[in-house]
């Protein structure tokens, strides 16, 4: 299909058609890749704080109050 780009798992670099492009490409994106890493490490920070308060890893439902035996609570 043309016009079709596949992407790679890198920084979503664009694969080369040619190995001797790759390099080139490395190194012009790399700069832009290092300038990330910083704010990604905060988000996942952040994300770790919010996770300690939110505990996903307890049960989302409560258990019902029991009943009167009339369907009543």
């Amino acid at each position: 299909v043309a016009g079709l780009v596949k992407i790679t798992g890198l920084a979503q670099l664009a694969l080369c058609k040619s190995p001797q492009e790759r390099p080139r490409i490395l190194y012009t994106k790399m700069p832009d890749v290092f300038e990330q890493i910083p704010k990604n490490a905060e988000n996942e920070l952040s994300l770790a704080r919010k996770m300690i308060q939110w505990k996903p890893w307890e049960l989302l439902v409560e258990e019902l109050p029991a009943t009167n035996g009339n369907g009543q609570y």
